[in-house]
C-alpha cells in the first residue's frame, strides 16, 4: 500500500483528502508498505516463498481483512493461497492473489512461490523459496476530484486515472521448521519498480519490506498448547513494525489469544480447528493511536480459512500452529 495514501485517509470527507493527496502528490513517494496482517502465523506464504509445500500437503487458505471500519476509503485486503510439495523430493509449490484497497488505490499481486528443502534431521527442515510477482496497480484520481465550487474547473492533473499498471517483481526468503519451532527472514519483493514515470503525477517507488519471524509450540498439559510468535517488518521510509501474539490451544480444537503491534494496536485472536483438516480463525484489532479514538473507527476485522488435504492413513497427528 501507498502509505501517503493511508495517511491521507484519515480525513472524513472525501473532498479534504483531495486537497491533501494533491499537495502530497506533487513529490516523491518513497514508502510503499505490503499489506499487513493479524494472523501472519496462518498467512505465511504471503510473507516467505520458503513456507511453499512445508506442510506436508496441499492447503489452500483466503483471507480478508477490513481496516479501521466506518472509515471513509479505509483499507481493505483479500487474499487467497494454494501451495503443496511435489512429487520431486524437496520441492515445493505455491500460487497467491493479494487485492490491497485504500481509498482510489487497489493493488493486486500475482504471485508463484517455489522452495527447495532439506531435510537436517529426523524432525528438522530448512527450505530456500524464489517468488515470481506479477504486480497491478489502479490510481482513481478522479474519485479525488469533488471540489465543484473551483472557479477553474475540475483540476486537470486528476482526471486521468492509472488503470492496470503493471510491474514484475522477484523475491526470496529461507524457512526453518521442527515440529515445535520456526524461523524465517524473507524478502517478498526485491525490485523498487517506479510506478509512473517521471513525466507523471508523482512517481512512486516500491521499497523492500523485511520480513523476520518465529514461533515455538509448548505443551503445558494433555489439554493445553502455548504458542508466541513474532512478526518484525521493516522498510525503508517506514516505521519498524513489530507484531507479538500470544495463543493458546485447547484439546487441539480451540485457539484464544493475544496479540499486541507495536505502539500502534492491540487484538483479539480466536479460531476454530472445526476438523484435522479445517481451520477458521478471527481477528479483531483496536488501535492505540489518535486514529483508534475516532468515533467513526470501529477497529480492524479479519478472517482467515484453511483447509488441508491431509492424506494420512491411520491416527492423524494433532493440528500444526504453522
Amino acid at each position: 500500500m501507498l502509505k501517503v495514501l493511508q495517511k491521507n485517509h484519515l480525513q472524513r470527507s472525501l473532498a479534504t483528502m483531495s486537497c491533501l493527496l494533491v499537495v502530497l502528490f506533487s513529490g516523491l513517494l518513497n514508502a510503499q508498505q505490503d499489506a499487513q496482517y493479524t494472523q501472519y502465523m496462518y498467512n505465511t506464504m504471503s510473507v516467505n516463498p520458503a513456507y511453499a509445500g512445508s506442510r506436508g500437503h496441499m492447503s489452500i487458505a483466503g483471507l480478508y481483512r477490513s481496516q479501521w471500519v466506518g472509515l471513509d476509503g479505509a483499507p481493505k485486503t483479500q487474499t487467497f493461497n494454494m501451495h503443496s510439495p511435489l512429487g520431486y523430493r524437496g520441492v515445493g509449490l505455491g500460487f497467491s492473489v493479494v487485492n490491497d484497497q485504500i481509498g482510489p488505490t487497489s493493488e493486486t499481486y500475482f504471485d508463484l512461490d517455489f522452495s527447495y528443502t532439506i531435510q537436517l534431521a529426523a524432525e528438522s527442515r530448512l527450505s530456500f523459496g524464489l517468488k515470481a510477482s506479477a504486480h497491478l496497480l489502479d490510481v482513481r484520481f478522479s474519485e479525488l476530484n469533488q471540489d465543484v465550487s473551483n472557479p477553474g474547473g475540475p483540476d486537470p492533473t486528476l482526471q486521468q486515472d492509472i488503470r492496470n499498471k503493471f510491474s514484475p517483481n522477484i523475491g526470496g526468503g529461507v524457512y526453518y521448521h521442527t515440529e515445535r519451532f520456526y524461523a524465517g527472514l524473507s524478502v517478498p519483493r526485491i525490485l523498487e519498480t517506479s510506478h509512473f514515470d517521471e513525466s507523471s503525477l508523482t512517481t512512486a517507488n516500491e521499497q523492500m519490506n523485511f520480513y523476520l519471524i518465529t514461533g515455538y509450540v509448548l505443551d503445558l498439559n494433555a489439554f493445553w498448547k502455548f504458542k508466541p510468535a513474532l512478526l518484525v517488518k521493516a522498510a525503508q521510509g517506514a516505521p519498524l513494525q513489530l507484531d507479538l501474539s500470544t495463543n493458546f490451544m485447547y484439546n487441539d480444537k480451540f485457539i484464544m489469544g493475544l496479540a499486541y503491534r507495536w505502539d500502534a494496536a492491540f487484538s483479539a485472536l480466536v479460531g476454530f480447528q472445526i476438523s484435522p483438516s479445517f481451520l477458521i480463525g478471527l481477528a479483531y484489532d483496536r488501535e492505540i493511536t489518535e486514529l483508534g479514538q475516532a468515533v467513526f473507527n470501529d477497529g480492524s476485522f479479519e478472517i482467515i480459512l484453511r483447509y488441508d488435504f491431509i492424506k494420512v492413513k491411520g491416527n492423524v497427528k494433532s493440528p500444526r500452529f504453522f
